[in-house]
């Protein structure tokens, strides 16, 4: 195993890795739209938030060598699913015609109250 980190990404603040590669398959933790130059929340727009964590995410994903193309599965967490088409605007656009698998759920609460957590697998 390998732990997978990058300065493009908001730094783990906890007990845990912004990725980890086991063999040929990458684990992306949960992702919360904060730029990582700043550790600041970049909108309160679920948009925006949304952009920011796929952009984490494929800065973790990069970091371990892949690319976009070998994302496989996404879990989304929302705070709010009312805002499921605007965050799945977003999504579509960024993957555009990859699908991974995906799970959508919405959560009480997430770290530091943004609207949005996103985790990943990546596949070589």
């Amino acid at each position: 195993m390998k732990t997978i980190e990058t300065i493009y990404a908001p730094k783990a603040v906890g007990p845990y890795s912004q990725g980890i590669l086991a063999n040929d398959t990458l684990y992306v933790s949960g992702q919360i739209p904060f730029d990582p130059q700043t550790n600041q929340l970049i909108s309160l727009d679920i948009k925006d938030q949304t952009k920011q964590s796929l952009t984490n995410i494929l800065a973790i994903v990069e970091a371990a060598g892949l690319k976009k193309e070998n994302i496989v599965r996404c879990g989304v967490f929302m705070t709010d699913l009312n805002e499921f088409s605007k965050m799945n605007e977003v999504y579509s656009e960024f993957f555009g015609q990859l699908k991974p698998a995906r799970a959508a759920v919405e959560v009480r609460r997430l770290p530091k109250d943004v609207f949005i957590e996103i985790d990943a697998i990546a596949v070589k």
